[in-house]
């Protein structure tokens, strides 16, 4: 419950809008537009009665009633335009709008609100801190980018503050991480929150639910001696506790207490290194006991985890902030033994969170309906893929490993299996008059001229190709019982002939449609080995650069040939999962296949099949030559068998390339009526329409015809959806405390510290110790530094993933790194000193492990660019 003394539940309503200066406890979350995030939650947190030290608001009003003077507002927009340019450029514009606010003159009434507020507070020293309209909300934190000042003393001292505040919306990192958000710098406002300051002999942070594991059973607390600036900046290595609700220990480290930052006499704060006495020492049982309660209690208020600040003074704990949690995992899920066998299968087929639009067109109609249809019409179980990846809001928000329920018909499975195995043989499945029906759909809708097909016809094509894979679906259902069947027969009569070894090496003799690509992309390879000019390019160029060498190049042109072959025959499989309709398929993407290709040229040349040793017919010549197999009856039946399981193995793969024909047309035509979409209006860009879902495109009439209600509306979803994926941006889709196998405890760590979350990528060492060696991080390096601030936030972009010596969960770099979904480890300690530039090393940001990692280890695969994410 709240602290009844100070609840203020009745307080009056919000003060006019034009109203320079609001009391902290006439706000609340409504109050968002004129309070900022920062504001609006401190607002909400005195009303519903919790201890926050007094205080009041400088609105948004008296920040726009500055910029609406002198022509400011113009020259910001001039400034933000010259920031469009290079990096330099962007800074010099920053910093020139900060100095604008830095000498502005403060209108008299926003001048003399201030200063009475100041003085009716009654609190000499105060903390000043930004609160933007952009900040504080549930998918970006924005922790760090605006500015906060402490210990300030005096109405000077104030007032230039306030100026700061409002110049720090326009500092080159706050500017880029709201274009990285696609939040619109021009529609951004800020307020200053001015609050009395608490002298903290302890303060930190308390995260309401595990951020590295997910689990909201648990609270997490970072603590250190003195102001809280300390741990939130991450100059300490804090105290770190791990809470049950009930304000129990279940994990504790200690800190280091590196740096205690406490105000001084005359305003301002200081850094004073002589903390370590009492390092060591935990917090009060009572204090943890209180933190745990007000977190659970204000995380309820909110309705979701909060990220809060805290200080304690003389016993008493005082809350200084709550924000929503960011790139929170899903909770951990307990599994069974069927759900850790599958669950890493199904899982690795995710790389990245599925559209709105994956979901409808492809995942759910069609190769989600397949896995159903034939756990339902063969075994006889139940299986949904809505349940194994369920939407919140039109978004996958988590991935729940299937769990296959028995249904009544698991009681009549033995008959269907039985009459289908007698009357599907696969060794002739391309005869069954379906393929053939399958096949012709399919080529008709390649065939098609996507820009010329009216509307009408083009938003019923996904229905068509859903139609067409259905009839894989039948196939699959019909002949895969006998192929298991031929498989089991084949391993059992081996085991019988005591000659279970050679199983693999019978069935390696299956001719499959994979085996032909893996021929045709090693054929690719030999062209090039071949060719002086064409190794010369490989070994020079890759990813576009080659593609448009390898184009551009009359002497090129029996490669290109070739490789368009390729492409038309293999183009429709897929770069990055069967399930994902919004990842290009290999036809679209050249690039991938010429770096298969280059990866084949450097490594010795695959010899051709006639040269190839047949290992499947010496397989087979010694099961003949075996003494049981002497009988007559007994050897002729067993290369049968063998023939059969051959067939097995090869129709099982081969309808499995087939799954895939449908998506390049069924993907030409989505992304057809994105382009129409985005020319009419009714959408940003082409890819928004990836926010959309199958049945809203099938119900839509002509773009060009479309009210401008139904355009909105349409455009709103699209916009939300968008919103939601790029809050679980940074999100794991399964919490990294789930576990699918066992594994042994490591012991060949380099570095170790706090897990902050991210899961794991592998790449080469960069130790950056200053600004000043900002420049040495390239993409995919591995950020190792002593600490940051806000201004090292442009390194996440590039970095794959982040290891600071100091810090704690909810310092700058561990919110940071959650949002932009790249491991972290903070408190390595060591990190910058036993971590040495370019040695290739693998951080596992869930267990807060740095070790070394092989020549060709590299990190997750990202999703793909450009797509509207």
């Amino acid at each position: 419950m709240p602290d009844s003394a100070h609840a203020a539940v009745g307080a009056p309503a919000a003060p006019a809008a034009d109203r320079p200066v609001a009391p902290l406890d006439t706000l609340s979350a409504a109050d968002l537009d004129r309070a900022g995030g920062k504001g609006a939650n401190l607002g909400e947190l005195v009303r519903a009665g919790y201890r926050v030290p007094g205080g009041f608001v400088v609105t948004t009003d008296a920040y726009t009633a500055v910029v609406d003077r002198g022509g400011l507002a113009q020259r910001i927009d001039e400034r933000l335009a010259a920031a469009d340019g290079s990096a330099d450029d962007a800074a010099r514009a920053a910093a020139a709008i900060r100095s604008e606010f830095a000498a502005a003159e403060i209108p008299e009434e926003v001048r003399a609100a201030i200063v009475a507020a100041y003085a009716e507070l009654g609190a000499e020293a105060v903390a000043v801190r930004s609160s933007a309209t952009a900040e504080d909300l549930p998918g970006a934190a924005f922790a760090g980018q605006q500015d906060t000042y402490l210990n300030v003393v005096g109405q000077d001292a104030l007032l230039d503050a306030v100026r700061h505040c409002w110049g720090s919306l326009w500092t080159d990192r706050a500017i880029s991480y709201r274009r990285r958000r696609g939040i619109d710098s021009g529609a951004v406002r800020i307020a200053v929150v001015v609050q009395a300051m608490v002298p903290a002999e302890s303060a930190g942070v308390l995260l309401c639910a595990n951020p590295v594991t997910g689990a909201r059973d648990e609270l997490v607390v970072d603590a250190s001696s003195g102001l809280g600036e300390a741990v939130v900046s991450g100059l300490v290595t804090p105290d770190h506790y791990v809470l049950d609700r009930r304000g129990r220990i279940r994990e504790w480290t200690p800190g280091q207490r590196e740096v205690v930052v406490r105000g001084t006499a005359g305003g301002g704060i200081a850094h004073d290194s002589t903390g370590e006495e009492t390092a060591g020492e935990q917090l009060p049982a009572g204090v943890l006991t209180e933190l745990a309660r007000l977190g659970t209690a204000v995380s309820e208020h909110f309705g979701r985890p909060q990220d809060m600040e805290w200080a304690l003074a003389d016993g008493t704990v005082w809350l200084l902030q709550a924000r929503p949690m960011t790139a929170l995992p899903p909770a951990p899920v307990r599994l069974n033994r069927i759900q850790r066998r599958v669950g890493p299968v199904i899982l690795e087929m995710f790389p990245y969170r599925p559209y709105p639009l994956d979901m409808s067109a492809w995942v759910l109609p069609g190769p989600g309906r397949l896995v159903s249809r034939m756990m339902a019409e063969i075994p006889g179980l139940r299986v949904d893929l809505r349940d194994v990846a369920p939407e919140v809001d039109g978004v996958v928000d988590r991935f729940v490993p299937p769990n296959p329920r028995p249904t009544p018909a698991v009681l009549t499975a033995p008959a269907r299996i039985l009459g289908r195995i007698r009357r599907y043989d696969p060794e002739r499945w391309t005869q069954d008059p379906r393929f053939t029906t399958f096949q012709r759909r399919i080529a008709e809708l390649n065939a098609t001229e996507w820009r010329s097909v009216p509307w009408d016809e083009l938003r019923r094509v996904p229905r068509r190709a859903l139609d067409a894979l259905d009839l894989v679906t039948d196939l699959r259902v019909d002949y895969l019982p006998r192929s298991g069947m031929s498989l089991l027969r084949l391993r059992l009569a081996l085991r019988f002939l005591g000659r279970g070894d050679l199983f693999s090496s019978l069935i390696m003799g299956a001719t499959t449609r994979t085996v032909d690509n893996n021929r045709a992309l090693e054929a690719l390879a030999r062209h090039v080995r071949d060719d002086d000019r064409l190794r010369a390019a490989f070994a020079e160029l890759d990813g576009d650069a080659l593609v448009e060498r390898v184009h551009a190049s009359p002497e090129f042109a029996d490669f290109r040939a070739a490789l368009d072959a390729f492409r038309a025959e293999f183009g429709h499989r897929e770069t990055a999962s069967a399930l994902l309709l919004s990842a290009p398929t290999m036809g679209e993407a050249p690039a991938t296949i010429l770096g298969m290709v280059r990866t084949l040229v450097t490594r010795p040349a695959e010899p051709t099949a006639d040269q190839s040793p047949d290992l499947a017919g010496d397989a087979l010549r010694r099961l003949l030559a075996h003494p049981r197999a002497q009988r007559p009856r007994r050897r002729a039946r067993l290369p049968r068998m063998v023939r059969a399981a051959r067939s097995g193995v090869g129709f099982r793969e081969d309808s499995h390339f087939e799954l895939t024909r449908p998506l390049p047309p069924l993907r030409n035509a989505v992304l057809e009526m994105g382009r129409r979409l985005a020319s009419a209006g009714v959408l940003g860009d082409q890819w928004a329409v990836l926010h959309l879902r199958r049945e809203e495109l099938e119900d839509l009439p002509d773009p060009d015809t479309l009210p401008e209600a139904d355009a909105a509306r349409l455009r709103a979803t699209a916009d939300a959806r968008s919103a939601k994926r790029a809050e679980l941006a940074g999100v794991p889709l399964i919490s990294p405390a789930v576990r699918f196998h066992d594994s042994g405890p490591d012991t060949d760590a380099l570095a170790t510290g706090t897990a902050a979350g991210g899961g794991r990528a592998t790449g080469p060492v960069r130790v950056i110790r200053e600004p000043a060696e900002f420049g040495n991080l390239r993409t995919g390096d591995i950020l190792v530094c002593p600490n940051t601030n806000p201004s090292w936030t442009p390194l996440f972009q590039s970095a794959a993933a982040v290891v600071v010596d100091t810090g704690g969960l909810g310092s700058h770099a561990a919110i940071v790194a959650r949002e932009y979904g790249i491991p972290a480890i903070m408190g390595s300690a060591t990190g910058t000193a036993t971590l040495t530039d370019g040695r290739l090393v693998t951080v596992d940001g869930d267990r807060g492990r740095v070790t070394a990692a092989e020549p060709d280890g590299t990190a997750d695969r990202p999703e793909p660019r450009g797509d509207g994410s």
